[in-house]
């Protein structure tokens, strides 16, 4: 089996039915990561099979909780999870917002190389960026704990929308903390073909906001 068969076959796992487009961007992104990576330090996964599903899959598993037109991805790194959902969700216009200068021009390179007019890349701190438009869905990966999070997000997000943080084990400890303005939504369980490790979402909304729809 091919590595864009086990991309497929896990995508579909998840839901979502690739074009042949789609999984040669993916696998592109992850060729275009490979060649950067020589250069500076963008991923610690260097074994293909392993980006897919700790980097691609892991990503795109997240897919079913977006919210709205306008996504942030805080703290965007190396693209994930932005890059690999900006591909499968054309419609919808990501963000990604990254403070490492070098980071940016790996994101910017890879959005012009992969041509995805949906990706734009802001060069910021996630609590110093204050977008013209709030965004509908603000995503956050391996950025920190909950009571951070919540804090600097705040100005991202716009009424009625969710804040989803990616998270390896169950963050019991984190959501024991207070999170002050903010409610829990959901803590959903997330399985990634191909992981044998624990994944969890957590949705979270402004406290006065409704969590229906």
């Amino acid at each position: 089996m091919t590595l864009t068969d086990t991309l497929a076959d896990g995508a579909r796992e998840l839901g979502l039915e690739l074009t042949e487009e789609q999984a040669g961007l993916l696998i592109a992104h992850l060729d275009l990561l490979d060649d950067w990576n020589t250069r500076m330090n963008l991923t610690a996964i260097r074994e293909r099979g392993q980006q897919v599903t700790k980097h691609v899959l892991d990503s795109l598993s997240v897919r079913p909780f977006l919210r709205g037109e306008r996504i942030a991805d805080v703290g965007s790194g190396a693209g994930f999870p932005g890059i690999p959902l900006a591909i499968v969700e054309p419609a919808r216009h990501f963000t990604l917002i990254e403070s490492t200068g070098k980071k940016c021009r790996f994101l910017e390179h890879v959005r012009d190389t992969l041509a995805l007019p949906n990706v734009e890349v802001v060069q910021a701190r996630g609590e110093a960026f204050r977008p013209e438009v709030r965004f509908d869905t603000v995503l956050a990966r391996a950025v920190g704990p909950l009571a951070e999070l919540v804090r600097f997000a705040a100005p991202l997000l716009a009424g009625g929308g969710r804040l989803l943080a990616m998270k390896g084990r169950y963050p019991e400890d984190e959501l024991a903390g207070k999170l002050n303005g903010w409610k829990v939504v959901a803590v959903h369980p997330l399985a990634v073909p191909g992981l044998d490790e624990q994944r969890h979402l957590v949705e979270l909304t402004r406290s006065h906001d409704r969590t229906g729809g």
